[in-house]
Protein backbone atom coordinates (compact mmCIF):
# COMPACT_ATOMS: atom_id res chain seq x y z
CA UNK A 1 0.00 0.00 0.00
CA UNK A 2 0.98 3.87 -0.16
CA UNK A 3 0.98 6.52 2.24
CA UNK A 4 0.24 9.80 0.75
CA UNK A 5 0.70 13.32 2.53
CA UNK A 6 -1.45 15.87 2.98
CA UNK A 7 -0.84 19.08 0.61
CA UNK A 8 -2.44 21.59 2.07
CA UNK A 9 0.37 23.01 3.66
CA UNK A 10 2.99 23.02 0.50
CA UNK A 11 5.29 20.21 -0.04
CA UNK A 12 5.10 17.03 1.03
CA UNK A 13 8.48 16.57 3.29
CA UNK A 14 9.08 13.33 4.60
CA UNK A 15 12.50 13.34 7.17
CA UNK A 16 14.28 10.10 7.65
CA UNK A 17 15.83 9.87 11.03
CA UNK A 18 14.57 11.38 14.39
CA UNK A 19 17.40 12.15 16.19
CA UNK A 20 18.36 16.03 16.85
CA UNK A 21 19.16 16.40 13.47
CA UNK A 22 15.64 15.17 11.56
CA UNK A 23 13.59 16.61 14.71
CA UNK A 24 15.57 20.19 14.10
CA UNK A 25 14.65 19.84 10.59
CA UNK A 26 10.68 19.40 11.12
CA UNK A 27 10.82 22.32 14.27
CA UNK A 28 12.24 24.82 11.95
CA UNK A 29 10.04 23.70 8.92
CA UNK A 30 7.03 24.78 11.48
CA UNK A 31 8.91 27.52 12.07
CA UNK A 32 8.61 28.37 8.47
CA UNK A 33 5.05 27.44 8.04
CA UNK A 34 5.81 24.02 6.24
CA UNK A 35 4.85 20.61 7.52
CA UNK A 36 6.74 17.71 7.66
CA UNK A 37 6.53 13.74 8.59
CA UNK A 38 9.47 12.63 10.46
CA UNK A 39 10.23 8.85 10.00
CA UNK A 40 12.26 7.18 13.49
CA UNK A 41 12.94 3.31 12.95
CA UNK A 42 13.40 2.80 16.87
CA UNK A 43 9.79 2.43 19.01
CA UNK A 44 10.81 5.37 20.68
CA UNK A 45 12.39 9.11 20.36
CA UNK A 46 15.64 9.26 22.48
CA UNK A 47 19.49 9.76 22.69
CA UNK A 48 21.77 7.49 23.10
CA UNK A 49 25.66 8.56 24.45
CA UNK A 50 26.32 11.13 27.10
CA UNK A 51 27.27 14.83 26.56
CA UNK A 52 27.73 17.19 24.16
CA UNK A 53 28.65 21.17 23.88
CA UNK A 54 25.79 23.44 22.62
CA UNK A 55 28.26 26.48 20.89
CA UNK A 56 26.94 29.95 20.66
CA UNK A 57 26.08 29.57 17.06
CA UNK A 58 24.00 26.41 17.82
CA UNK A 59 22.27 28.27 21.02
CA UNK A 60 21.07 31.41 19.49
CA UNK A 61 19.29 29.30 16.72
CA UNK A 62 17.33 27.30 19.71
CA UNK A 63 16.42 30.99 20.70
CA UNK A 64 15.35 31.65 17.76
CA UNK A 65 13.20 28.56 17.84
CA UNK A 66 11.52 29.28 20.86
CA UNK A 67 12.88 26.46 22.66
CA UNK A 68 15.78 28.29 24.78
CA UNK A 69 14.07 28.58 28.10
CA UNK A 70 13.43 24.41 28.03
CA UNK A 71 17.29 24.21 26.97
CA UNK A 72 18.33 26.13 29.94
CA UNK A 73 16.18 24.17 32.02
CA UNK A 74 19.03 20.82 32.45
CA UNK A 75 22.00 22.79 30.36
CA UNK A 76 24.92 23.88 32.04
CA UNK A 77 26.73 27.21 31.08
CA UNK A 78 30.01 26.93 30.94
CA UNK A 79 32.30 29.48 32.50
CA UNK A 80 35.86 28.38 31.60
CA UNK A 81 36.51 26.11 27.97
CA UNK A 82 39.22 24.57 26.18
CA UNK A 83 41.31 23.47 29.57
CA UNK A 84 43.73 21.96 28.40
CA UNK A 85 45.61 19.73 30.82
CA UNK A 86 48.96 17.88 30.49
CA UNK A 87 48.21 14.00 31.24
CA UNK A 88 50.95 13.47 33.72
CA UNK A 89 49.97 16.13 36.20
CA UNK A 90 47.82 17.80 35.41
CA UNK A 91 49.79 20.90 34.85
CA UNK A 92 47.65 23.41 33.09
CA UNK A 93 48.88 24.15 29.32
CA UNK A 94 45.73 26.67 28.78
CA UNK A 95 42.31 27.90 29.77
CA UNK A 96 39.40 30.26 28.23
CA UNK A 97 37.16 32.05 30.48
CA UNK A 98 34.00 32.13 29.15
CA UNK A 99 31.64 34.00 31.24
CA UNK A 100 30.91 37.42 29.61
CA UNK A 101 33.54 37.20 26.89
CA UNK A 102 31.56 34.49 24.99
CA UNK A 103 28.35 36.72 25.38
CA UNK A 104 30.16 40.03 24.77
CA UNK A 105 31.85 38.34 21.57
CA UNK A 106 28.73 35.97 20.41
CA UNK A 107 25.52 37.33 21.65
CA UNK A 108 25.50 33.76 23.19
CA UNK A 109 27.28 32.00 26.13
CA UNK A 110 27.97 28.16 25.38
CA UNK A 111 26.95 25.21 27.15
CA UNK A 112 27.49 21.56 27.85
CA UNK A 113 23.96 19.62 28.06
CA UNK A 114 23.30 15.94 27.87
CA UNK A 115 22.01 14.43 24.39
CA UNK A 116 19.03 13.48 25.68
CA UNK A 117 17.73 16.83 27.24
CA UNK A 118 18.89 18.40 23.85
CA UNK A 119 16.93 15.70 21.90
CA UNK A 120 13.74 16.53 24.54
CA UNK A 121 14.52 20.59 23.74
CA UNK A 122 13.70 20.20 20.09
CA UNK A 123 11.38 17.26 20.33
CA UNK A 124 9.30 20.14 22.40
CA UNK A 125 8.86 22.28 18.94
CA UNK A 126 7.68 19.38 16.97
CA UNK A 127 3.66 18.05 17.26
CA UNK A 128 3.64 14.67 18.17
CA UNK A 129 1.16 13.77 14.97
CA UNK A 130 4.55 14.69 12.94
CA UNK A 131 6.28 11.53 13.83
CA UNK A 132 5.84 7.59 13.14
CA UNK A 133 7.75 5.58 15.26
CA UNK A 134 8.90 2.12 14.56
CA UNK A 135 9.47 2.98 10.73
CA UNK A 136 12.47 1.68 9.01
CA UNK A 137 13.43 2.94 5.77
CA UNK A 138 15.17 0.49 3.44
CA UNK A 139 15.58 2.37 0.30
CA UNK A 140 14.96 5.44 -1.65
CA UNK A 141 14.02 5.92 -5.19
CA UNK A 142 14.57 9.19 -6.71
CA UNK A 143 11.75 10.45 -9.30
CA UNK A 144 11.58 13.39 -11.88
CA UNK A 145 8.57 14.99 -9.28
CA UNK A 146 9.86 13.34 -5.98
CA UNK A 147 10.71 10.35 -4.65
CA UNK A 148 9.49 7.11 -3.18
CA UNK A 149 10.55 6.18 0.28
CA UNK A 150 10.33 1.92 1.11
CA UNK A 151 9.82 0.54 4.67
CA UNK A 152 10.58 -2.49 6.27
CA UNK A 153 7.18 -2.82 6.88
CA UNK A 154 6.31 -2.99 3.57
CA UNK A 155 4.65 0.43 3.28
CA UNK A 156 5.73 2.90 0.58
CA UNK A 157 5.81 6.95 1.30
CA UNK A 158 5.48 9.51 -1.73
CA UNK A 159 7.19 12.84 -1.25
CA UNK A 160 8.02 16.00 -2.91
CA UNK A 161 11.22 16.05 -0.76
CA UNK A 162 13.38 13.84 1.25
CA UNK A 163 15.60 14.67 3.69
CA UNK A 164 17.93 12.13 5.22
CA UNK A 165 18.85 12.67 8.49
CA UNK A 166 19.65 9.27 9.29
CA UNK A 167 23.25 9.20 10.59
CA UNK A 168 26.61 7.84 9.69
CA UNK A 169 25.29 5.03 7.89
CA UNK A 170 22.09 6.91 5.91
CA UNK A 171 20.20 4.94 3.65
CA UNK A 172 19.30 8.29 2.16
CA UNK A 173 22.67 9.39 1.17
CA UNK A 174 22.73 6.36 -1.26
CA UNK A 175 19.98 7.61 -3.42
CA UNK A 176 21.95 10.81 -3.89
CA UNK A 177 25.83 9.83 -4.16
CA UNK A 178 27.78 6.96 -4.67
CA UNK A 179 30.39 6.43 -1.84
CA UNK A 180 32.60 4.45 -0.61
CA UNK A 181 31.30 2.82 3.09
CA UNK A 182 33.45 4.86 5.99
CA UNK A 183 36.85 3.86 6.93
CA UNK A 184 37.73 3.14 10.47
CA UNK A 185 40.08 5.92 12.02
CA UNK A 186 42.01 3.62 14.41
CA UNK A 187 40.45 5.46 17.56
CA UNK A 188 38.20 4.62 19.56
CA UNK A 189 36.51 6.60 22.17
CA UNK A 190 35.23 5.53 25.79
CA UNK A 191 32.49 6.98 27.56
CA UNK A 192 30.54 6.71 30.51
CA UNK A 193 28.75 9.19 32.94
CA UNK A 194 29.77 9.80 36.84
CA UNK A 195 26.77 10.71 39.10
CA UNK A 196 27.87 14.17 41.17
CA UNK A 197 27.82 12.31 44.60
CA UNK A 198 30.78 9.88 43.23
CA UNK A 199 32.54 12.90 41.35
CA UNK A 200 35.76 14.88 42.59
CA UNK A 201 34.88 18.24 43.35
CA UNK A 202 37.40 19.10 40.39
CA UNK A 203 35.21 17.58 37.73
CA UNK A 204 32.18 19.70 38.78
CA UNK A 205 33.49 23.01 38.16
CA UNK A 206 31.53 24.53 35.05
CA UNK A 207 34.14 23.64 32.64
CA UNK A 208 35.55 22.01 30.11
CA UNK A 209 38.39 20.08 30.93
CA UNK A 210 40.86 18.33 28.18
CA UNK A 211 43.63 16.08 29.43
CA UNK A 212 46.26 15.44 26.37
CA UNK A 213 48.88 12.62 26.39
CA UNK A 214 50.48 10.83 23.76
CA UNK A 215 47.98 8.79 21.59
CA UNK A 216 45.28 9.80 23.45
CA UNK A 217 43.11 12.50 25.18
CA UNK A 218 40.32 12.56 28.15
CA UNK A 219 37.63 15.45 28.32
CA UNK A 220 35.26 15.91 31.25
CA UNK A 221 32.55 18.18 31.94
CA UNK A 222 29.64 18.64 33.85
CA UNK A 223 25.85 17.73 32.87
CA UNK A 224 21.85 17.74 33.23
CA UNK A 225 22.09 20.68 35.99
CA UNK A 226 25.26 19.10 37.28
CA UNK A 227 23.96 16.43 38.43
CA UNK A 228 26.43 14.25 36.28
CA UNK A 229 29.76 14.92 34.75
CA UNK A 230 29.99 13.83 31.16
CA UNK A 231 33.10 11.87 30.14
CA UNK A 232 34.97 10.83 26.63
CA UNK A 233 38.22 9.76 26.36
CA UNK A 234 39.44 8.81 22.76
CA UNK A 235 42.87 6.21 22.28
CA UNK A 236 43.86 3.50 20.08
CA UNK A 237 41.59 1.36 18.61
CA UNK A 238 44.05 -1.71 17.96
CA UNK A 239 41.81 -4.29 16.64
CA UNK A 240 38.24 -3.02 18.35
CA UNK A 241 35.90 -1.82 14.70
CA UNK A 242 32.53 -1.88 16.67
CA UNK A 243 31.18 1.56 16.09
CA UNK A 244 27.90 0.73 18.19
CA UNK A 245 26.51 3.27 20.55
CA UNK A 246 25.22 0.22 22.30
CA UNK A 247 28.83 -1.49 22.82
CA UNK A 248 30.74 -1.62 25.79
CA UNK A 249 33.72 -2.39 27.73
CA UNK A 250 35.26 -2.84 31.48
CA UNK A 251 36.81 -0.25 33.80
CA UNK A 252 39.51 -2.31 33.84
CA UNK A 253 40.20 -1.92 29.69
CA UNK A 254 39.35 1.90 30.17
CA UNK A 255 42.06 2.16 32.88
CA UNK A 256 44.44 -0.21 31.25
CA UNK A 257 44.27 2.46 27.80
CA UNK A 258 45.19 6.13 30.86
CA UNK A 259 47.51 4.16 33.08
CA UNK A 260 49.68 6.32 34.51
CA UNK A 261 47.91 9.79 33.91
CA UNK A 262 47.26 11.92 36.59
CA UNK A 263 45.15 10.28 39.78
CA UNK A 264 42.26 12.72 38.63
CA UNK A 265 41.69 11.18 35.31
CA UNK A 266 42.04 7.55 36.90
CA UNK A 267 39.51 8.15 39.68
CA UNK A 268 36.61 9.44 37.07
CA UNK A 269 37.24 6.56 35.27
CA UNK A 270 36.53 4.27 38.68
CA UNK A 271 33.62 6.73 39.97
CA UNK A 272 31.59 5.82 36.52
CA UNK A 273 29.72 2.81 35.69
CA UNK A 274 30.30 0.44 32.61
CA UNK A 275 31.93 2.44 29.66
CA UNK A 276 30.74 2.58 26.51
CA UNK A 277 33.23 1.92 23.98
CA UNK A 278 33.01 2.69 20.43
CA UNK A 279 34.97 2.68 16.90
CA UNK A 280 35.20 6.01 14.52
CA UNK A 281 34.85 5.79 11.69
CA UNK A 282 36.14 8.21 8.81
CA UNK A 283 34.41 9.51 5.62
CA UNK A 284 35.83 12.01 3.72
CA UNK A 285 33.74 15.35 2.65
CA UNK A 286 31.18 14.73 0.20
CA UNK A 287 31.63 17.44 -3.09
CA UNK A 288 27.55 17.28 -3.10
CA UNK A 289 24.72 16.03 -0.94
CA UNK A 290 21.64 16.29 -2.60
CA UNK A 291 20.45 15.33 -6.04
CA UNK A 292 16.83 16.52 -7.57
CA UNK A 293 14.76 16.61 -4.55
CA UNK A 294 16.75 14.92 -2.32
CA UNK A 295 19.01 15.97 0.48
CA UNK A 296 21.56 15.28 2.85
CA UNK A 297 21.87 16.92 6.87
CA UNK A 298 24.01 16.39 10.09
CA UNK A 299 25.99 13.49 9.96
CA UNK A 300 24.53 11.51 7.12
CA UNK A 301 25.83 14.80 4.80
CA UNK A 302 28.83 15.64 6.62
CA UNK A 303 30.15 13.35 9.54
CA UNK A 304 33.02 15.00 11.70
CA UNK A 305 35.37 13.54 14.32
CA UNK A 306 34.00 15.02 17.58
CA UNK A 307 37.50 17.21 18.60
CA UNK A 308 35.34 20.52 17.34
CA UNK A 309 32.26 19.34 19.40
CA UNK A 310 30.45 20.89 16.29
CA UNK A 311 28.60 17.85 15.02
CA UNK A 312 25.01 18.86 16.93
CA UNK A 313 25.26 22.35 16.40
CA UNK A 314 26.06 21.30 12.08
CA UNK A 315 23.08 19.67 12.55
CA UNK A 316 20.69 22.62 13.45
CA UNK A 317 22.71 24.97 11.53
CA UNK A 318 21.17 22.68 8.56
CA UNK A 319 17.70 22.42 9.84
CA UNK A 320 17.59 26.29 9.85
CA UNK A 321 19.04 27.20 6.67
CA UNK A 322 17.47 24.13 4.73
CA UNK A 323 13.89 24.98 6.36
CA UNK A 324 14.03 28.48 5.12
CA UNK A 325 15.22 27.76 1.52
CA UNK A 326 12.23 25.26 1.36
CA UNK A 327 10.22 28.19 2.83
CA UNK A 328 11.25 30.58 0.39
CA UNK A 329 10.77 28.70 -2.93
CA UNK A 330 8.30 25.90 -1.85
CA UNK A 331 6.67 25.33 -5.47
CA UNK A 332 11.00 24.80 -6.64
CA UNK A 333 12.23 22.33 -4.20
CA UNK A 334 15.04 20.72 -6.40
CA UNK A 335 16.26 24.88 -6.00
CA UNK A 336 15.72 25.07 -2.81
CA UNK A 337 18.04 22.07 -2.08
CA UNK A 338 20.70 23.59 -4.27
CA UNK A 339 20.64 26.55 -2.43
CA UNK A 340 20.41 24.90 0.75
CA UNK A 341 23.62 22.59 -0.12
CA UNK A 342 25.83 25.34 -1.93
CA UNK A 343 25.11 27.48 1.83
CA UNK A 344 26.35 24.81 3.68
CA UNK A 345 29.08 22.80 1.91
CA UNK A 346 32.02 24.93 2.43
CA UNK A 347 31.32 25.33 6.27
CA UNK A 348 30.87 22.32 7.24
CA UNK A 349 33.96 20.78 4.64
CA UNK A 350 36.14 22.95 6.56
CA UNK A 351 34.90 21.89 9.77
CA UNK A 352 35.10 18.34 9.06
CA UNK A 353 39.03 19.10 7.79
CA UNK A 354 40.07 21.13 11.29
CA UNK A 355 38.17 18.45 13.17
CA UNK A 356 40.22 15.82 11.81
CA UNK A 357 43.37 17.52 12.05
CA UNK A 358 42.78 17.73 15.65
CA UNK A 359 43.12 14.29 16.37
CA UNK A 360 47.14 14.44 15.26
CA UNK A 361 47.85 17.53 17.50
CA UNK A 362 45.80 16.55 20.34
CA UNK A 363 47.86 12.90 20.93
CA UNK A 364 51.38 14.44 19.96
CA UNK A 365 54.24 11.66 22.28
CA UNK A 366 56.35 13.71 24.62
CA UNK A 367 58.49 15.49 22.79
CA UNK A 368 60.09 18.34 20.80
CA UNK A 369 56.34 18.81 18.78
CA UNK A 370 54.66 18.16 21.91
CA UNK A 371 56.73 20.89 23.73
CA UNK A 372 56.42 23.03 20.63
CA UNK A 373 52.54 22.87 20.60
CA UNK A 374 52.35 23.04 24.50
CA UNK A 375 54.11 26.37 24.40
CA UNK A 376 51.53 27.36 21.32
CA UNK A 377 48.31 26.37 23.27
CA UNK A 378 49.86 28.90 25.98
CA UNK A 379 48.96 31.84 23.38
CA UNK A 380 46.35 30.28 22.01
CA UNK A 381 42.57 32.06 22.33
CA UNK A 382 40.47 29.76 21.15
CA UNK A 383 37.32 31.70 21.52
CA UNK A 384 38.82 34.56 19.29
CA UNK A 385 40.42 32.24 16.74
CA UNK A 386 37.22 30.17 16.01
CA UNK A 387 35.41 33.25 15.70
CA UNK A 388 34.28 31.68 12.24
CA UNK A 389 32.75 28.66 14.16
CA UNK A 390 31.12 30.49 17.24
CA UNK A 391 29.89 33.77 15.91
CA UNK A 392 28.76 32.52 12.43
CA UNK A 393 24.89 33.04 12.01
CA UNK A 394 23.12 30.62 9.76
CA UNK A 395 20.19 32.48 8.99
CA UNK A 396 21.70 36.29 8.73
CA UNK A 397 24.27 34.90 6.50
CA UNK A 398 21.52 33.21 4.09
CA UNK A 399 19.57 36.17 3.72
CA UNK A 400 22.21 38.39 4.03
CA UNK A 401 23.94 36.97 0.33
CA UNK A 402 20.87 35.28 -0.69
CA UNK A 403 23.65 33.07 -2.25
CA UNK A 404 26.12 30.61 -1.09
CA UNK A 405 28.34 31.30 1.77
CA UNK A 406 31.24 29.21 4.06
CA UNK A 407 31.28 30.29 6.87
Amino acid sequence: MQDRHDRTHGPRIAVVGGGIGGLAAAAFLRRAGLTATVYEQAPALREVGAGLVMAPNAVRLLRRLGVLDRFLRRAVPLEWGWEFRRWADGGVLSVERLTGVCERLYGERTYVVHRADLLDTVKSAVPAEWVRLGARCTAVEAAADGALLHFADGTRVEADVVIGADGLHSVVRGAVTESEPPEYSGICAFRTVVPADAAPAFALRPAQTIWLGPGRHFVHYPIADRTMVNVVAFAPAGDFTDESWSATATTEEFHAEFAGWDARVRDLITAGGVPGRWALLDRAPLRHWSRGRITLLGDAAHPMFPFFAQGAAQSVEDAAVLARCLAEAPDEPERALKRYEAARIGRTTRLQQVSHARRDSNHLPDGPAQRSRDAALTAFDPLVTNGWIYGHDAEAALVNTGSPTAG
